[in-house]
């Protein structure tokens, strides 16, 4: 049987020459020490290849049109054979891949693996880095639904405020003057077709940048780069402790490359996958939207500026970032490597993670959007059952008070918690504040009647501490 095997390879190898193009990179040589470290950027690649076939398999009963977009997601989910875990693996798939890139990216920073001659390998991570979360944010509108929908307004009014080119380039984005058929198809196009071309394109490069330039070596204190002497140095030390990359080294990527499969297997079975929302309706103003997971940091960080200084950074934020990221190989290519050296690396580190771990978990929980999903007050918490309190109550949910208002736990936290507002304000503060609004409250001098106004102060004076009278 093997003889066999081996005769229809050997064919095969004549035909293609597919051992001179694979044998080299297999058996080109890495430093010895490269550890645990070192496999997140080759798990990167997996976890994009696990997109590229399910996003095929998803695209062959997609619909790319505003009529069929939302209902054969639905049926995707819901009747499709494997539909909802192929769903599901395609959505752990995006978090895999942007979470391993991180830290992928992480990890060079530390080990200053940007410095001489690695610096263009470098700026081909930092637009691999770009254009993956490029793809997340176009797949969140490929979704159809009212997250979805609003995120393309969000996303064109943060681009309209560039200067200069700020209205085309969010017409560039809609594929028109409004979200509408253009926009799903110009999106469906960039997430399926065209950033995933130029995935690959990097990759390729990507690849043959580590092959000519070797797999950067474990750093060591005391031994900082020089341009001029360290390719001799580096080959020297891969003819003395160098090791083929398979299988010496490459058994480790295979290792965790497989966990990463089946932690998104688990994953998409278990939790399965975002689910959708409500379907897209441009003209319901209750809608709270709330990006992918891998956004929420800088949903918080907007929503949290003051009005005043948000276009500065939303303009300047990205140049910023951007010309760090560029300039960083550019003008820090030589010197120490180790991260004890470089404490000011680490403390850069540190920095972002401490920054955007908060604003995440702020994020997720968007306490400045109104809680539209918030449910009438319980008779316990009003403590009566009628009355002008009770009446008080049905208006404070009615009028909307409650979906910005915590009442005893319940509501939102838009604005103040009113559990004890009887004790802080008079009847007359609370009637002006109810009649003539303030901040981002509304006034309800026009919408409510005079006995609708006693009401509501009547149940509003009666939250104080203890009992409810």
């Amino acid at each position: 049987m093997m003889g066999i095997v081996r005769s229809i390879w050997d064919w095969l190898d004549d035909r293609t020459g597919f051992s001179e193009l694979v044998g080299p990179i297999a058996s080109h040589p890495v430093p010895r020490k490269s550890t645990w470290a070192y496999v997140f950027g080759s798990a990167t690649l997996v976890a994009f290849l696990l997109q590229v076939i399910t996003g095929i398999a998803l695209a062959s009963a997609y619909v790319p049109a505003t009529d069929g977009a939302y209902e054969s997601l639905q049926y995707i989910t819901n009747q499709a054979p494997f539909g909802n875990l192929l769903r599901g693996l395609h959505n752990f798939g995006a978090s895999a891949m942007i979470v391993l890139m991180g830290i992928h990216m992480i990890r060079t920073y530390l080990y200053a693996a940007y410095k001489f001659p690695r610096e263009v390998n470098w700026l081909s991570g930092v637009v691999l880095f770009a254009v993956t979360l490029a793809m997340g944010f176009t797949g969140q509108l490929l979704r159809w639904d009212q997250d979805g929908l609003w995120s393309i307004f969000i996303a064109t009014g943060m681009a309209g405020r560039m200067p200069v080119v700020g209205p085309q380039l969010a017409q560039f984005i809609l594929g028109g003057e409004t979200v509408g058929a253009s926009t799903l198809s110009r999106f469906f196009s960039f997430h399926v077709f065209f950033i995933p071309a130029i995935i690959f394109v990097f990759i390729a490069i990507h690849i043959g940048l580590v092959l000519r330039n070797g797999i950067s070596e474990p750093p060591q204190m005391g031994q900082p780069v020089n341009p001029k002497t360290y390719r001799s140095w580096y080959h020297d030390l891969l003819k003395r402790e160098g090791v083929p990359f398979w299988p010496d080294a490459a058994w480790r990527d295979v290792l965790f490359g497989v966990a990463v499969i089946v932690v998104v297997f688990l994953l998409a079975w278990l939790v399965g996958p975002a689910p959708l929302g409500a379907p897209p309706d441009p003209t319901n103003l209750n809608a709270s939207p709330r990006p992918d997971w891998y956004f929420l940091w800088l949903f918080a960080a907007l929503a949290l500026l003051p009005g005043w200084i948000e276009t500065y950074v939303i303009v300047l934020g990205p140049v910023v970032i951007g010309a760090a990221l560029i300039l960083l190989p550019l003008l820090s290519n030589r010197g120490e490597r180790h991260p004890l050296r470089r404490p000011w690396a680490i403390g850069i580190v540190l920095a972002v993670l401490v920054t955007i771990a908060p604003l995440w978990v702020l994020g997720s929980r968007s306490p400045w959007s109104p809680d539209f999903s918030a449910q009438p007050l319980t008779q316990a918490s009003v403590g009566v059952a009628s009355g002008p309190i009770a009446q008080g109550a049905q208006l404070f949910y009615d009028k909307g008070c409650q979906y910005c208002h915590q009442i005893d736990g319940q509501g939102g936290q838009r604005g103040p918690d009113l559990s004890t507002v009887g004790e802080r304000l008079s009847h007359n503060q609370l009637t002006v504040r109810i009649l003539g609004g303030g901040d981002l409250m509304p006034a309800f001098a026009d919408t409510l009647m005079p006995a609708e106004v006693d009401d509501l102060v009547a149940f509003l004076e009666s939250r104080k501490r203890g009992p409810s009278q």
